[in-house]
């Protein structure tokens, strides 16, 4: 008997040593903790936007008064970051970016913070993919912006009123910072109406992402066109074959010194397929007509003057896609 009360003693000493171990490695791990997170408080600046106001005002080479008449400024909106850490919500701890330099130091740079940031464009656009994600789609990942490493920023002033990227006349100049070759097409005689703000980027591409070439808005180029132009979409009777195959074949999308955003001129636009024989590519003047009455189809050399019906016919008698 006294073996076996000697015995639970030893049992109970032990439980308690071992229960003393668990209590203090929690008890250490809490004061981690707890050191841990008044470091990160400490990071943060004490009284958020308003540290920040006192030198991002309106005469700041970064002023950023306007984000208070963005959606992102609603405190009372749960979702946006001025319902927490306000500027810091996006732009990381600031406390080391808003204290005191003396002489010749250089303020340090907080993170998520135009070029200049330390951050990389993965870590830049994971921030703004933290509540934009749905928005910026299914497609963002591998798409040509992200292999690109463009930022949000590159495209988007988030403190801006009115983001220009978002609103249709101003949104080809944000486009055209990057994609500079092809300023120069949208102001050929021959375009669409981007440069007049009646169209954008958007109506065609989608920035984000898209399962189709050249971030095309749909799978394929001609479904992209027949968004607008749906008098060409067919079925028809008498299909022209470069038409139903894809419009870039005769067009040029962004502009073209020629009517129509053509490629070329008819008829050399058409004898790039169809053979010349009987339909002479010279000019025709009174001098080689019988009748010294020159024709005016004949004159402008056009093929559409006879068969006008080019991106095909439902008329019975509309197998040469005349009209």
């Amino acid at each position: 008997m006294q073996a076996k009360n000697n015995f639970n003693i030893l049992q109970h000493a032990r439980t308690v040593i071992l229960l003393g171990h668990m209590c203090l490695g929690m008890a250490a791990v809490m004061t981690a903790t707890a050191s841990e997170d008044e470091a990160s408080a400490r990071d943060y600046t004490r009284t958020g936007a308003d540290t920040c106001l006192r030198c991002h005002d309106e005469t700041s080479e970064f002023p950023v008064l306007e984000i208070f008449r963005t959606r992102h400024a609603r405190a009372a909106d749960s979702r946006t970051p001025f319902a927490g850490l306000q500027c810091e919500a996006c732009h990381g701890p600031g406390d080391a970016h808003a204290g005191r330099v003396r002489g010749d130091e250089i303020r340090p740079a907080i993170p998520y913070f135009g070029p200049n940031s330390p951050a990389s464009a993965a870590e830049h656009n994971e921030v703004c993919l933290g509540c934009h994600r749905a928005a910026a789609s299914l497609e963002w990942p591998g798409s040509a912006h992200e292999a690109s490493d463009t930022q949000c920023a590159s495209c988007h002033r988030v403190h801006a009123r009115r983001d220009p990227v978002m609103a249709t006349a101003t949104q080809t100049e944000v486009c055209l910072g990057c994609h500079v070759s092809l300023r120069a097409d949208i102001y050929k005689p021959s375009s669409h109406p981007l440069r007049q703000g009646e169209m954008a980027c958007a109506s065609c591409h989608s920035a984000h992402g898209s399962f189709g070439e050249h971030l095309l808005r749909t799978a394929e180029v001609n479904q992209t066109c027949f968004d607008c132009h749906a008098e060409k979409r067919g079925p028809h009777l008498w299909e022209h074959a470069p038409a139903a195959e894809d419009c870039r074949l005769c067009h040029k999308p962004h502009g073209s010194n020629h009517p129509a955003l053509l490629t070329r001129r008819a008829p050399q636009l058409c004898q790039q397929c169809h053979a010349r024989a009987g339909h002479p590519s010279v000019a025709y003047t009174t001098a080689g007509l019988p009748d010294k009455a020159a024709n005016a189809a004949l004159l402008s050399r056009g093929c559409v003057n006879c068969h006008s019906q080019v991106h095909g016919s439902n008329h019975p008698s509309g197998a040469n896609l005349s009209r």
